[in-house]
């Protein structure tokens, strides 16, 4: 990696991250990563989803942290209402007024890129997709080069290209596109207005970099690089971008993990719905008795979804049943706030993961080889779960997208527990989420086809 140190001083680079936590965690992600070629990295967004950002650093290491250079802007004013566990469908639509603000960040962002131009050869621009119309000023600097980080799946991406775009797939993905979950439910009006504004500045981009790879989407790949899009813009897959070994330094004494280091190999289940789902108190009930009635063990992070601003305010206290956490002693433990999710999935403890597929949790289950149990809620989860239970097959469906409007009933919850975790069909899956996760680990590492990708990266932003 000493090879780009020559250039370092001559190309600067600059992320921009959407404020959702799903979105500044991956850029702070890839911020490392390229910090790590001696290229220096401008990490910029309001002053308290930055703060965010640090105070969230999963399994990173603060050393690589500190060599990144945060640019926090002043916070233009939204409203931050708490979100709605009972709303008709589960997408964060609280957060749209922090994403409205969001876009009031140009002129400032405009003036950070303006002066870090002035004294680099190149400046080098990797934003949110959701955040083009906010560096569109960058392609009036005749040194700079804009990139798309994409957040989410290539199959994501492939299956809204194909829908919204009426183009067909290729005839031997005919009947997968009959398969593939609808889009009826995943979003609001709002945020795919908000989604379609930034399509005119999109054009602006060199390439777009991906959080996947292509031991896991290879089909998806070849599909997306044979588009129109795919062939006016470069693309590079850089998946997984989390650290290789997390949580040397940073969650020592989190208590679940010392909890985690007292049970079987392969015996807990973790219980995560990120950071963006709000449960009603039906469905927590008829969860946590699921839980309690499949005797297995587990670790279940049960907060609110954030607020667009996550310091203000107390989140809600989520209950569970009267002498549930007594009645599961031993067995299970219960989280109420902030866990160090990579950790947890990297932990020799942890058998398998209940997610509700967001790509970050679907990214890092797959490279540290945990299978899921996955329970759709909004956006791009409903097709991330079809990949993960149908495709590459290390996972099993909770729920399936087209029955999102009933509650889950503890028995599902318990059977799919029960299979995931203590059955042969489970061990099979666990055995095939294992080889995956090794190899593309492997892939990573130096000489594998995700370092070359990204090796491919640096290499054509420091030429």
């Amino acid at each position: 990696m000493d090879s780009c140190n020559s250039v370092s001083d001559e190309v600067a680079v600059v992320m921009v991250p959407l404020p959702a936590q799903g979105h500044l965690n991956q850029l702070l992600q890839f911020c490392c990563l390229i910090s790590s070629y001696g290229l220096p990295v401008h990490y910029i967004g309001s002053a308290i989803h930055n703060q965010q950002a640090r105070l969230r650093a999963n399994g990173l290491d603060p050393n690589k942290i500190s060599k990144i250079h945060f640019h926090d802007l002043p916070t233009p004013h939204f409203d931050s209402p708490p979100p709605n566990p009972n709303a008709p469908i589960k997408f964060p639509a609280h957060m749209q007024p922090t994403w409205d603000a969001s876009q009031l960040l140009r002129h400032a962002t405009a003036t950070i890129l303006r002066e870090l131009a002035s004294k680099a050869r190149k400046l080098v621009i990797i934003h949110d997709y959701l955040m083009s119309s906010v560096v569109q000023d960058g392609a009036s600097l005749s040194n700079a080069e804009i990139y798309t980080f994409n957040c989410v799946s290539v199959l994501c991406m492939v299956s809204y290209i194909y829908q919204q775009l009426g183009a067909q797939f290729v005839e031997k993905e005919g009947e997968l596109r009959e398969l593939l979950p609808t889009y009826g439910g995943c979003a609001t009006e709002e945020i795919m207005r908000l989604g379609a504004a930034q399509r005119e500045y999109a054009k602006f981009k060199a390439g777009d970099i991906h959080n996947s790879s292509r031991l896991i989407e290879g089909p998806f790949i070849d599909l997306l690089e044979q588009g129109e899009m795919a062939q006016k813009w470069s693309q590079w897959f850089i998946g997984p971008i989390l650290p290789g070994k997390p949580g040397l330094i940073s969650n020592k004494a989190n208590s679940c993990l010392d909890w985690l280091d007292q049970q079987p190999k392969n015996s807990v289940l973790y219980i995560s719905f990120g950071t963006m789902t709000s449960m009603s108190d039906k469905e927590v009930r008829e969860l946590a008795l699921g839980l309690e009635q499949s005797k297995q063990r587990f670790i279940w992070v049960l907060r609110d979804a954030d607020k667009g601003d996550i310091f203000s305010g107390t989140p809600r206290e989520i209950e569970v049943p009267e002498g549930f956490e007594e009645r599961v002693k031993g067995v299970g433990v219960v989280v109420r706030d902030w866990a160090p999710q990579p950790e947890i999935l990297a932990h020799p403890s942890t058998g398998g993961f209940m997610s509700h597929c967001g790509w970050n949790s679907c990214m890092e289950s797959i490279t540290f080889g945990v299978p899921i149990a996955a329970w759709p809620m909004h956006s791009d989860q409903p097709i991330n779960s079809f990949l993960v239970a149908k495709i590459i097959k290390t996972g099993l469906m909770v729920r399936e997208w087209a029955d999102r409007q009933e509650v889950v009933k503890s028995s599902t919850v318990e059977n799919v527990v029960r299979r995931l975790m203590a059955s042969e069909e489970g061990d099979e899956i666990r055995k095939r989420a294992q080889q995956l996760g090794e190899n593309i680990r492997k892939s990573a590492q130096e000489g594998g086809g995700s370092q070359k990708e990204l090796n491919s990266f640096i290499a054509h932003i420091t030429r």
